[in-house]
């Protein structure tokens, strides 16, 4: 080992941010003889947002060693297909996001220009019909994806719905089992050289001092570290995200799991249903210049369908990031990094991305500056496409029945995100990037589902004669409903696979 390796990390905070960063520690640098240590305190509540998820946290979990099924079971999790969205164009609007594509390209062109085409000759149904995870959400089936490519079942993914405080303790027993040091305490001070912008050690309530080479902040919206010991800015995004404020409320499960969440909009922002084994989770995302936090609170508990489990909780927050996410020999993970709020369930996301761009990039004790300035570009690029794509939903709508919705629909948005719908407008193209995390069927799944199209389609497409073309949509159809409905029930696959015990 180097003498300038790093030999010991200190990860400030626990709860989701805090446990999968120490899990990934421990599993991905075994070989390292490193030192974990973890602080948190009982004492603190965390947020707990990200109890849904995208596709990517498959890979985040078999990549630290877990079992899906045991983790869906010590988790009460479901399987998600995708998003569903109502009310966001018009009143009576619904939509799925799903985690999928529409179709397959033909002759190279993309399925969407077929369709457009095939539509405006009244010969194509809606493009959700061409989308497996779509139909197979709506009819609440669920099965795991097939291994053979050229299998319809094989076109699609899957994430999941879970209870995000009981994925933190099954991360801490999975993190002390590999040899994390979990310490009980509140942090009184932070010891920091303000020339070097590097922490030294954090000095506990009991008079206990920890000294570290790499600092980890998980500390939450506080940003102990990142923000208030090192000074790091915040830069606020509430221009373009309005909402900012929440109130969550779980209740008994009445309905059938869906396997997907929802999000409907709302007077004055949009509610969430995340349905788990044992319990729905119920939100609502607000903007607090346009209801009250007693009013917010009333709509959501309202809208119950099942007894509430607990009272109305509420979190404030503004959307946005930190002018920098490392800084010396320290590195904000979670919400001490940024936030945005969970309208694609990006929470989860953002830290597994965090904390693969660490390890990458992971430092001497020299700390390189040119390792924390590729970390941070990386990530201002990741906040910064998802930020457009959650602006989208709200600038993409028709609704004038709120001053909230007044407001978004006429508010400028960023010239990134303005491109973008731009070319959509004009060619139907979804532009597209190297890195970022939306792909061309995500943005496809809201520009139809907010009822934006394209003034024309791509022209080479009419080479293709129409009467062929459509009986071959017709029949990509038909074998998608087919597939579909050859799943067994969502609630019948999770209570075989994985059932809670």
């Amino acid at each position: 080992m180097s003498e300038q390796a790093v030999r010991s990390i200190v990860i400030v905070g626990g709860g989701t941010a805090g446990w999968m960063t120490a899990a990934a520690m421990a599993a991905m640098l075994k070989d390292q003889n490193l030192s974990i240590t973890l602080i948190e305190s009982e004492a603190i509540g965390t947020v707990g947002v990200g109890e849904a998820t995208i596709p990517h946290i498959r890979n985040f979990n078999a990549r630290i060693g877990l079992d899906e099924t045991e983790f869906m079971a010590r988790t009460q999790a479901t399987f998600k297909l995708g998003i569903e969205f109502r009310d966001w164009a018009r009143l009576g609007d619904s939509y799925i996001h799903p985690f999928g594509a529409y179709g397959r390209p033909v002759e190279r062109i993309g399925f969407h220009h077929h369709w457009l085409r095939l539509r405006r000759q009244g010969a194509a149904a809606d493009i959700d019909a061409y989308s497996l995870p779509v139909v197979a959400a709506r009819l609440g089936r669920f099965q795991k994806p097939d291994a053979d490519p050229s299998s319809l079942l094989s076109t699609f993914s899957y994430a999941f719905q879970f209870d995000a405080g009981l994925y933190a303790a099954f991360l801490r027993s999975h993190s002390e089992a590999r040899g994390v040091v979990r310490r009980e305490g509140k942090i009184n001070r932070v010891v920091a050289d303000q020339q070097t912008q590097r922490i030294e050690s954090v000095v506990l309530e009991s008079g206990e001092t920890v000294e570290g080479d790499l600092f980890i902040d998980c500390s939450g919206f506080r940003g102990l570290l990142i923000g208030e010991a090192l000074g790091t800015g915040y830069e606020d995004w509430r221009e373009w995200l309005p909402c900012n404020r929440a109130v969550a409320v779980p209740c008994d499960t009445v309905e059938k799991s869906t396997p997907y969440t929802r999000a409907t909009a709302l007077e004055s922002g949009w509610a969430w249903r995340i349905p788990l084994q044992h319990r729905v989770g119920n939100g609502y995302v607000y903007s607090s210049d346009h209801i009250t936090d007693e009013a917010a609170a009333e709509r959501v508990v309202g809208q119950l369908e099942g007894p509430a489990r607990a009272d109305p909780r509420f979190l404030r927050f503004t959307t946005g990031r930190r002018h920098r996410q490392w800084v010396g020999n320290c590195v904000a993970i979670g919400l001490s990094s940024g936030f945005l709020e969970p309208l694609e369930s990006t929470s989860i996301h953002l830290i597994q991305v965090a904390i693969t761009n660490l390890i990458e990039l992971f430092p001497e004790r020299s700390f390189d500056p040119a390792d924390a300035a590729e970390f941070n570009r990386v990530m201002d690029i990741e906040y910064e496409r998802i930020r457009d794509f959650l602006v989208l939903h709200y600038k993409a709508t028709e609704r004038d029945d709120t001053p909230f919705w007044n407001h978004c629909r006429a508010m400028a948005v960023p010239d990134s995100l303005a491109e973008k719908m731009e070319l959509f407008r004009e060619r139907g193209v979804v532009a597209k990037y190297r890195d970022g995390l939306f792909l061309e069927p995500s943005w496809l799944a809201v520009y139809f589902g907010q009822r934006i199209e394209p003034d024309t389609y791509d022209p080479l497409g009419d080479r293709l004669p129409t009467e062929a073309l459509g009986q071959s949509m017709e029949a990509l159809r038909v074998a998608v409903d087919r597939a579909a409905r050859s799943m067994p029930g969502h609630d019948d696959f999770v209570s075989r696979y994985c059932a809670a015990t």
